[in-house]
């Protein structure tokens, strides 16, 4: 029986080693999966911001550790800058940050607040800015529930159209508070609504239709051009 005995002891110490040695082997493996840094990063969806100023505020410059680099955090960092609308950070094979985002769309510039206004709500000073925007100012004051609806509105018009707008003036009259007179850079003027803000995307078309006249365009009330001498 004594025989018997000592066998299963054996045994049991048999087991506890392998047990150790394959935390061991696990254990390593999981200290070098680790240490293993970011081998590329790919950045989708910016136009204005660089790659560098973009890895420099997600502090990934000196690419990482794949492992222990939280998505979360990166993507935070990103949405504090405030040209950054959206953004989204996937892992991907091999070791890999893949970075897709949004930049906020310069809308206009806001002569009351010095300010320019993007599409994320957001409001640089002057005197900040990082880059450069050709849109119109907005000269004089909006109602603030007409300005919310305005940004709204504003963001409906593409980047091209809106570069083509020096000037933008709320222009109300006795039928219609959301009334908007634009300047626009060839002598142009145009009427619009809050509602028919998106119309101005046509406005390249209806320059066809306009013969080289210069007049203004009522997009308010209708669809009529009015030819100044």
């Amino acid at each position: 029986m004594a025989k018997k005995v000592v066998k299963k002891r054996k045994i049991k110490l048999v087991n506890f080693l392998i047990f150790i040695i394959v935390l061991a082997v696990l254990s390593f493996c999981v200290y070098l999966l680790i240490q293993i840094r970011v081998k590329n990063i790919l950045v989708i969806g910016n136009n204005y911001i660089n790659d560098d100023t973009i890895l420099e505020i997600a502090d990934i410059k000196n690419y990482p550790g794949f492992l222990l680099t939280s998505s979360g955090r990166v993507e935070r960092k990103l949405l504090d800058y405030k040209y950054i609308k959206k953004v989204n950070m996937s892992k991907t094979h091999p070791f890999t940050f893949r970075i897709e985002l949004e930049e906020a769309k310069a809308l206009f510039y806001d002569m009351n607040k010095n300010s320019y206004i993007f599409n994320n709500n957001k409001e640089v000073k002057d005197n900040e800015v990082e880059y450069t925007f050709r849109v119109p100012r907005l000269i004089n004051y909006v109602p603030d529930k007409k300005y919310k609806k305005f940004i709204i509105n504003m963001d409906k018009v593409n980047p091209d159209t809106i570069s083509k707008i020096s000037d933008i003036e709320y222009k109300p009259n006795d039928f219609d508070k959301d009334r908007f007179l634009l300047y626009m850079d060839d002598g142009n003027m145009v009427y619009l609504t809050l509602t028919k803000f998106k119309m101005i995307n046509h406005y390249n078309e209806v320059l066809k239709q306009l013969e080289n006249h210069k007049g203004i365009l009522y997009l308010d009330n209708g669809n009529h051009f009015k030819i100044m001498e």
